[in-house]
């Protein structure tokens, strides 16, 4: 039998329990996902589709792909960003919760653009990005896989700059939703640098 931790590219799969109580930590400060949760676990509203996520790895982007798995969604997910990963957390995905991850802190470029490849290998029929890096090898080295992606994603100022610089060059090729662009996200997150520690506040 494989070792999940060789297919899902994570540090070490005995930090799971550590982090299945992180993720079940944070659940408990996310009310509002919880009701999206529990809506989406009898509704399915994602039922068969397949989500590739290129998302920092933490407690709360866990919570977030729980949500969307408990839809129905079939989702992969890798690191944006190598230093914020959170190795329980890809752990406790892979191990306790069998939703696949590609990513390790402080992974290399080469190990942090194949574990993207890795994700896009999924097949996705919706993107959730936070850079672009996803979209942008999907739209270049992964071309095959763009005739089933219907929409997506994208969080971050950088990402969305990229991404109109594609779309105004004719090259986007299918419609994604600025998050960043949210007012809310403006009001608190951009502004404050804080997130929801600032409505706390």
């Amino acid at each position: 039998m494989t070792n999940r931790s060789e297919v899902d590219a994570i540090l070490d799969p005995s930090l799971s329990e550590a982090g299945e109580r992180r993720i079940e930590w944070a659940a408990r400060e996310m009310p509002v996902l919880k009701i999206i949760r529990d809506r989406f676990s009898k509704e399915k509203p994602f039922q068969g589709l397949k989500i590739s996520a290129c998302l920092h790895v933490t407690t709360e982007t866990a919570n977030l792909a729980l949500a969307l798995q408990e839809g129905g969604a079939q989702i992969v997910r890798c690191a944006s960003n190598p230093l914020s990963t959170q190795d329980d957390v890809a752990a406790a995905l892979v191990n306790k919760f069998q939703l696949p991850t590609f990513a390790i802190k402080g992974e290399d470029t080469s190990t942090y653009y194949n574990h993207i490849l890795m994700a896009l290998n999924h097949g996705p029929q919706i993107t959730l990005d936070d850079g672009a890096d996803l979209v942008s090898i999907l739209h270049t080295e992964q071309r095959e896989y763009l005739p089933g992606v219907f929409g997506g994603t994208e969080e971050t100022t950088t990402g969305v700059i990229r991404l109109r610089n594609m779309a105004n060059a004719g090259k986007l090729e299918y419609p994604i939703i600025a998050v960043n662009e949210a007012d809310t996200k403006h009001m608190f997150d951009n502004r404050y640098g804080t997130g929801q520690s600032s409505l706390m506040g």
